[in-house]
């Protein structure tokens, strides 16, 4: 893809998935730990990451996002198999996961870090994206939802510790399974 600037980080994301038939797809629901956690759960995801996207400084560290003056967004960016798991159903485990409602937080976490978003790869994902906001709307009633839907730009990958930390056990070092299809409560804590 082509650079929309001299700012790498205003790029779309260039990275393609490792093997092919698979897609991308990048999320932010919140902290990203607990968000990797329940897609790594899901069959049809053969891989994911967190990190950082959508924000203006190129390499950002997870210190510096958390000052606020980057507008990266903590997301977890997925690798799956559309043959096995669709578009559809990474979109309904998105929406299961955060309050779509809240402006740039979730819980207790606050900042524009924590804002929902989707951020789609294809025309494709954005229509689906699109047309499941105007649903969950809809059930939603009177509560408005805040949730970005946006081009993936480029994605930085957030430092080592961050990765699949639930499932390494966090920093209780109690230890959460990845197993596909696992359904035990999802634990959050640093």
């Amino acid at each position: 893809m082509a650079a929309n600037s001299s700012n790498p980080a205003l790029d779309l994301d260039p990275d393609r998935p490792d093997h092919p038939g698979l897609e991308l797809a990048q999320f932010g629901a919140g902290c990203f730990w607990g968000v990797e956690l329940a897609f790594q759960r899901l069959v049809g995801v053969v891989k994911t990451e967190v990190g950082f996207s959508q924000g203006h400084v190129p390499d950002p560290t997870y210190k510096l996002v958390c000052t606020g003056t980057t507008n990266h967004v903590e997301v977890i960016r997925v690798q799956f198999d559309p043959d096995v798991c669709p578009y559809s159903n990474l979109l309904s485990l998105f929406w299961s996961r955060h309050d779509p409602t809240s402006l740039n937080r979730q819980g207790a976490d606050v900042g524009t870090q924590y804002r929902s978003g989707i951020y789609y790869y294809n025309e494709a994902q954005a229509r689906l994206a699109h047309e499941s906001l105007e649903a969950k709307q809809k059930e939603l009633n009177d509560k408005k939802i805040v949730t970005e839907i946006l081009p993936a730009k480029r994605f930085y990958r957030a430092e080592e510790y961050h990765q699949q930390y639930l499932e390494k056990g966090g920093g209780k070092g109690l230890c959460q399974s990845a197993e596909k299809g696992c359904t035990d409560p999802i634990r959050c804590y640093g």
